[in-house]
């Protein structure tokens, strides 16, 4: 089979088993009388906007004049399950070690060509029979977003297979890498534990954040089990239900990160749910907004100590990896080692909780967005916010631990 057709072959079942994976609770909920109003026709439309959501293709919703209370007729729906988001991400992976397997360094593109350009025109062709009166998708944004979660699978995956980017792209990067003279190579070795240090700061908080999601669902479990009882969705209702809540659980642990972080998340225009403040407008009857935080609650504020201990977990982690080179210029410049050495460790913590800024800022921007309804035409945490409060938290805690970073690393005398 030529590379290009295996590419079409491997992209195409992942596009079928992702789509399959969407319409078989609809199927359930259409059996169960759940969608009396629809044709099979129109349940067929619902899975194609359903299946390019969870790729994070934006829908237009139109709605009849006057029954929003804003007056709107229109809202863009750019909230997106990134739970969900992760199964064609995994099909993709799946399929890049496969095409991987099966090509020469020096034609594994022809692969990668045939599966995305199979992946947008299965976009292009999704968005524009999925779309009606009611929902209207931009064919163009159908073709190439789902390219990024598939494309990122996809390289990912034949990365992993490959084992080296010189049988990936046909470069070896640590033969160019060789080359450099020693000043760049200390330079770049810098920036890249820098760069992964942000990465280990970023991962810890929001590792932070997924324990207290999960804390507070535990604590609020009679809450939400009282709110599936008001709903009596039934069996196939509850189980579609729960599976959009877990597929939402990313998204909210992207909410607990900007919650930890001090500036908040919001679920609607007007609100702000904080460890200082939480102010909160009337909120549909989901059954896992029953665990948001109260306002007031005493162990709020103490949760800001989070990403500074993320920060400490970075910043431990730098000084094991030993790759300070801009440290070790610092002191042949200047000999005086009680200036050197804090100004580089302050400069570390700067560069570290950049990054981590950068990472959070990306995290809460997909983790929130619009549900085109109304008012919650603004839901999550605020982007630029979020990662001015994670970038000033991880810096404070990038400095201390690398600080006491010595004297935990330090091993006892026999």
């Amino acid at each position: 089979m030529p590379l290009w057709l295996q590419g079409v072959v491997e992209f195409g079942q992942a596009a079928v088993l992702s789509a399959l994976l969407v319409f078989l609770p609809l199927i359930g909920v259409w059996f169960a009388d759940g969608f009396t109003d629809r044709d099979f026709a129109s349940l067929a439309r619902l899975g194609g906007q359903g299946w390019l959501l969870i790729h994070g293709v934006p829908l237009t919703l139109t709605f009849p004049a006057g029954t929003l209370a804003s007056g709107a007729t229109s809202g863009l729906l750019s909230l997106f399950p990134l739970g969900l988001t992760l199964i064609p991400f995994f099909l993709s992976w799946r399929a890049g070690r496969r095409l991987a397997k099966a090509s020469y360094a020096d034609q594994l593109w022809q692969a990668l060509l045939g599966a995305l350009g199979t992946y947008a025109i299965i976009g292009a062709a999704a968005a524009y029979f999925s779309g009606n009166e009611d929902v209207s998708i931009s064919v163009t944004a159908g073709a190439l977003i789902p390219l990024i979660s598939a494309g990122l699978g996809l390289f990912i995956g034949a990365r992993r297979e490959a084992g080296s980017w010189v049988r990936l792209i046909g470069v070896d990067l640590t033969d160019w890498i060789s080359r450099t003279s020693q000043h760049s190579r200390w330079a770049g070795s810098y920036v890249w534990a820098v760069v992964r240090a942000g990465v280990v700061g970023i991962t810890a908080a929001l590792g932070f954040s997924a324990l207290l999601v999960t804390a507070a669902l535990a604590m609020s479990w009679a809450e939400i089990v009282a709110v599936y009882q008001h709903l009596d969705a039934g069996i196939i209702g509850g189980v579609v239900l729960t599976v959009v809540e877990l597929g939402m659980m990313p998204n909210f642990m992207g909410w607990a990160l900007g919650w930890t972080s001090g500036a908040g998340f919001s679920l609607g225009t007007g609100s702000l749910i904080s460890p200082l403040e939480t102010t909160v407008g009337p909120l549909p009857a989901v059954p896992v907004f029953a665990a948001l935080p109260a306002g007031g609650a005493e162990y709020a504020v103490a949760a800001l100590a989070l990403p500074v201990a993320a920060g400490l977990l970075a910043g431990w982690w730098f000084l094991r990896e030993g790759e300070n080179h801009f440290d070790e210029w610092l002191s042949l410049k200047i000999r005086a080692r009680w200036f050197t050495a804090p100004v580089s460790t302050l400069l570390l913590g700067a560069f570290v909780g950049l990054v981590a800024g950068i990472l959070a800022a990306a995290v809460v921007l997909i983790s929130g967005g619009s549900a085109g309804i109304g008012r919650f035409v603004d839901v999550g945490a605020d982007p630029l916010w979020t990662g001015l409060w994670i970038a000033a938290e991880v810096a404070v805690g990038v400095v201390a631990g690398y600080a006491v970073g010595p004297w935990l690393e330090r091993e006892e005398r026999r």
